[in-house]
């Protein structure tokens, strides 16, 4: 063979990569086979077995051209690509065309050649039903005998294990999903006794010979009946009040239970039993998945330079996560931390594939690294997630939060502002609102800043958000570790609520706000009904199985130092404007700074300021930094507390 003809062989194969496979040429050997069968049986039962009346000169010269045929748009509909083991609904289907557009294309032949005299119609359609009768079966038989084969026969424990019996609540989609996993997956060991769903319209019917058992109201009696060994829920639709509903009557079984996460936490929206797991915190929440607009998002993203501070942390990380969907050029990572900085660029290279993703070590308040950051890469977005947010902490060691938060920040910005960056968010937060404690006045400061910087070429943008489910020094870790230790659990007041937001839907939201910001403006996030901390810590303790005041205690210990009651997204004098996006409202105040309309002007005493309050941060003088604070932000109420030196 030359080598143009086996350059082109090369290309077929790859283009029909089969042919390369010895078990292709058996497996056709086998369908041509059936192919020679299938038209003789056509003449058989046509001609009622009477070999008088059958045409054997004719049956051949059919054979002859009709099997080649066959073959041929057997192999274009890529029947012989996939594994006879796994056939499914679709290869079957890819089955049935095959065999009617073949037997369509062979009508059409004998017509147009022989006009159909001398030729039975009848046994067409007969070789056709046999065709795909005799394929069909095979292939089928061909993946039942390979379930059978697969079971492991080396394990003796696998061999004899007993499949859990489980109730599915759900008979939506998802259900139905999870369901048919399970029948095709010997190796999972799971027998569905039934399902459970509150549609009247579903009761008493089956899904896959499985029936409805009845709604989640019946579900101690179905558990008895049927002697329910797990109940997996399949609603990834579900409101928090729902799965909470239907945890209180799981919970009441005492059967364990599993969920399958909401829609807007599943990849891609597939459902499998693999992502079935405990039940958290976060499905009682509820938050309903963000829409984004994914052209906007991508129109600023696609292709740039981004700089992530702080891609360390609980925001930071996510944030990088989700930008890097949007394919940037470069990605740029800044974090004080050595071993989240590691982390985080270990999982963007080798778990998201991103390998443009720079790692610098250093803080952000250090203005010869920043210089030589945005000099070397020349970021065109900026998200600036780096900041210290522990409230006691700040509060005990406030100089940390001058140095980090505010000066940072500055630093950052008049940065970002020299190299002409196109756009900067800023990560604030709800305690910015009518603050009592350090750490969100730093913000509210750092929002200021912000302020007095726009309307010169770079777009600048705050969003304002309040608690995030999971985030390092989150309050649920705290407590998850104190009910696994056996209680008690501490809660500082029985009045105490917050706003709760998940890790990605805030940092999906930081997002969406940079594709609304004209400069100047901050955003912040509808974060719908406070929680009350307390409430969270009981939701918490029965999750693990126990039951509050009970098995755990619950102590109140008081407020700490610069907490409140409760936080608030916006402050006086700010005014609430809509925007495209349901779930974020932006906020324009009416001067940038203490009543400077000129934004020139405003920064100018700010700074002035700021350079006051870094004097007070460099001889630790707490109560002297609370003080000027509270001369930059009037509406500061700094509560009593001691400073750590």
């Amino acid at each position: 063979m030359k080598f143009s003809e086996l350059r082109e062989f090369d290309v077929f194969t790859t283009r029909y990569p089969q042919l390369k496979n010895p078990k292709f040429y058996f497996i056709l050997l086998v369908d041509i086979f059936l192919f020679i069968v299938a038209l003789n049986a056509a003449y058989l039962f046509r001609f009622e077995f009477n070999f008088n009346y059958i045409d054997i000169d004719q049956l051949i010269e059919l054979l002859l051209w009709m099997v080649p045929l066959k073959v041929v748009i057997f192999l274009a509909s890529g029947l012989y690509r996939g594994l006879w083991r796994y056939t499914g609904l679709r290869d079957f289907w890819l089955l049935c065309r095959a065999c009617l557009f073949s037997t369509a294309l062979i009508l059409l032949i004998i017509l147009v050649i022989k006009g159909f005299e001398g030729y039975s119609r009848s046994v067409f359609v007969i070789d056709c039903f046999m065709t795909l009768m005799l394929t069909g079966g095979l292939r089928l038989s061909i993946r039942t005998l390979f379930t059978f084969v697969s079971k492991p026969q080396n394990n003796l424990d696998e061999m004899i294990r007993i499949p859990t019996k489980v109730l599915i609540i759900g008979a939506g989609q998802a259900g139905e999903k999870i369901l048919r996993e399970m029948m095709d997956n010997y190796n999972l060991h799971y027998n569905v006794a039934g399902f459970i769903d509150d549609d009247p319209q579903k009761q008493g019917r089956t899904i896959h010979g499985v029936r409805v058992l009845g709604m989640i109201d019946h579900l101690p009696a179905v558990i008895q009946k049927e002697k329910i060994q797990q109940i997996l829920i399949a609603v990834p639709s579900a409101t928090g009040e729902e799965i909470r509903r239907m945890v209180e009557i799981c919970q009441k079984t005492g059967i364990s239970y599993k969920i399958l996460p909401g829609i807007g936490d599943l990849i891609d929206g597939r459902v499998s039993v693999k992502f079935l797991r405990d039940i958290s915190y976060e499905d009682l929440l509820g938050r309903s998945p963000v829409q984004l607009d994914i052209k906007g998002i991508r129109d600023y993203l696609d292709g740039k330079t981004i700089l992530v501070t702080g891609c360390g942390g609980s925001i930071g990380s996510e944030l990088c996560r989700q930008i890097v969907k949007y394919q940037p050029r470069h990605l740029i990572l800044l974090d004080s931390s050595e071993e989240n900085l590691f982390k985080i660029q270990m999982e963007m290279q080798n778990e998201q594939y991103h390998r443009e993703c720079p790692a610098i070590l250093g803080r952000v308040q250090n203005e010869s690294l920043m210089e030589a950051v945005f000099s070397t890469y020349k970021p065109e977005v900026v998200f600036h997630a780096a900041a210290y947010k522990h409230v006691p902490m700040m509060e005990k060691n406030p100089w940390q939060a001058v140095y980090n938060n505010i000066v940072g920040s500055r630093v950052v910005m008049e940065t970002a502002l020299r190299h002409k960056v196109e756009r900067f968010v800023v990560v604030s937060t709800d305690k910015a609102v009518r603050p009592t404690n350090v750490m969100g006045t730093s913000k509210r400061v750092t929002e200021l800043i912000m302020q007095c910087l726009q309307g010169n070429g770079t777009r600048f943008m705050a969003v304002r958000f309040g608690n995030v489910v999971g985030s390092s020094g989150s309050v649920i870790p705290f407590f998850r570790r104190q009910i696994e230790q056996g209680g008690p659990v501490t809660v500082t007041h029985p009045e105490v609520n917050r706003f709760f937001m998940t890790i990605p839907e805030a940092s999906q939201m930081i997002l969406q706000a940079g594709t609304m910001g004209e400069g100047g403006e901050i955003f912040i996030l509808k974060m719908g009904t406070p929680v009350k901390i307390l409430d969270m810590a009981r939701d918490l303790i029965r999750l693990s199985g126990k039951e509050p005041d009970v098995d755990i205690k619950i102590i109140f210990t008081g407020l700490r130092d610069g907490e409140k009651l409760y936080e608030e997204l916006i402050t006086v004098g700010e005014d609430i404007l809509p925007t495209g996006h349901e779930k974020v409202m932006v906020l324009r105040s009416g001067t940038c700074f203490n009543g400077f309309s000129d934004p020139l002007e405003g920064k100018k005493h700010l700074y002035r300021e700021i350079d006051e309050l870094v004097k007070l941060a460099a001889r630790y003088d707490s109560g002297g930094i609370k003080r000027k604070l509270k001369e930059i932000v009037p509406e500061y109420t700094p509560l009593e507390s001691k400073s750590i030196l």
